[in-house]
């Protein structure tokens, strides 16, 4: 579904990421873990097309479709992010970045203005099966709701899309453990119901407890990939990420 190759971003006269290259496949959860300033969050954001790629060389293409970088026919391509959602790429961003100001259902809505069709109330009815705290709370101002229904609204608000692959950064930050394993439970259902899901997460724990497949980055490179599950056994990564 997502495939990137010899990804390389630039801050300045920083280098975040040194050209990854990393897939993702239809119907997976996929996980990537590590430290502060790994170069996580930068990924999702190249992704999203709200970063730019430094090398000309760097590809992403989405199911079969360039993003960035040079088409079968050599031409450069670079979305714009709004093209990206109206594809089917929603982007759930690290601290939620929901509108305070509005109330629950406005930033529903807000979700949901690249789509074409009228059909809403479905939309919203789906949303509010996975998320009934939303649907209690419709007429709430987002910024009175607490951290985990915030998170909740970020995740519905991408939801409304009806988006074939999800972008989460961090959604378990700042939330208690109890809402930590509630957030998780419903990524599961998420990807269950046929949204592929690409994980951004400190919590190494519990992102490989979800994910199909993980890749491991340290200040912007790939330094392991693999099954989640042979990942959680790695010496290595019990030590430096799992507390172990």
């Amino acid at each position: 579904m997502l495939v990137i190759k010899d990804l390389q971003v630039s801050y300045g006269a920083i280098t975040a990421l040194h050209g990854i290259s990393l897939e993702v496949r239809e119907g997976e959860i996929v996980a990537l873990i590590g430290a502060n300033g790994a170069g996580k969050s930068t990924t999702l954001r190249t992704i999203s097309g709200l970063v730019r790629p430094a090398l000309r060389t760097s590809r992403i293409t989405f199911r079969g479709e360039t993003l960035f970088g040079h088409d079968a026919n050599g031409k450069y391509r670079a979305a714009l992010p709004h093209r990206l959602v109206e594809m089917g790429i929603s982007h759930v961003p690290e601290g939620r970045r929901i509108f305070p100001a509005m109330t629950v259902r406005e930033n529903l809505l807000m979700g949901a203005y690249s789509r074409r069709d009228r059909r809403l109330s479905e939309a919203f009815e789906r949303v509010y099966v996975r998320f009934p705290r939303l649907k209690e709370r419709a007429g709430q101002v987002a910024g009175t709701l607490s951290g985990g229904e915030q998170q909740m609204l970020a995740m519905g608000r991408a939801l409304m899309s009806r988006p074939r692959l999800m972008l989460m950064d961090e959604p378990s930050m700042g939330l208690a453990p109890m809402l930590v394993e509630e957030i998780f439970s419903i990524i599961d259902e998420i990807n269950a119901d046929g949204t592929t899901v690409l994980l951004v997460e400190q919590n190494a724990q519990m992102a490989l407890s979800v994910a199909d497949r993980a890749y491991v980055l340290e200040t912007g490179h790939i330094a392991l990939s693999g099954a989640a599950e042979e990942l959680a056994r790695d010496e290595s990564v019990r030590k430096a990420y799992l507390g172990e």
